[in-house]
């Protein structure tokens, strides 16, 4: 009995606490590496910006850049307040079409770079949809796990930008033939597209 009175005094004075520390453990820790991998992929854009040769893609990089640096900040004073941030989260556009090229082109097999020398955009592209799909599965994890609604939200919002960035890599990528597209033969993609049928009638409520 009078454990469960201490377990309730236990569980009244955790719902009482301050806003600012108002995390459980596994959200911490993996708001901790959501953060700290944003960080590592900012620091690594800063890194691979000197190599860039096409303007567009480095037009790119800055406007990930700039978005990335609101978010950390937004990140950050949520996790800090555990209140809604100054500046809330915001949209990324894309500032290209969503055009896709199909089909494969013969092309000289990839290897490693062996000297910076070798390091051009290809190598640029492949290294920000690296730091990309990183911070969308670090984020997701971080938002199932986060207990503050706040923080949770600002996860889980930043994850369509995340996406939409990746998707915009993609595409250059795909209009310079760093990252081509196989289709599977006519009659297989049919099937496979009609492999499923709606339900029919009244939905279960």
């Amino acid at each position: 009995m009078d454990m469960n009175n201490q377990q309730q005094q236990n569980l009244t004075g955790t719902s009482q606490m301050p806003a600012n520390i108002s995390h459980g453990g596994h959200e911490l820790f993996d708001a901790h590496e959501a953060i700290g991998g944003l960080v590592g992929g900012m620091e690594q854009y800063m890194i691979y910006e000197q190599y860039v040769q096409d303007p567009q893609l480095k037009t790119m990089m800055n406007q990930h850049k700039i978005f990335l640096t609101q978010l950390y900040n937004t990140l950050v004073e949520t996790l800090k307040t555990g209140n809604e941030p100054s500046v809330k989260t915001q949209t990324y556009n894309m500032a290209s079409g969503n055009d896709v090229l199909y089909g494969m082109t013969p092309s000289q097999p990839k290897k490693p770079a062996q000297s910076v020398n070798e390091i051009n955009d290809q190598c640029v592209t492949g290294f920000m949809m690296g730091c990309l799909k990183s911070s969308a599965s670090a984020f997701t994890m971080a938002a199932l796990e986060s207990t503050n609604p706040v923080l949770r939200r600002v996860f889980a919002d930043s994850i369509p930008n995340i996406i939409e960035m990746a998707y915009e890599v993609f595409l250059y990528q795909n209009k310079h033939q760093y990252y081509q597209v196989p289709q599977l033969k006519q009659e297989d993609m049919q099937n496979y597209i009609n492999s499923f049928a709606p339900v029919q009638g009244t939905l279960p409520h």
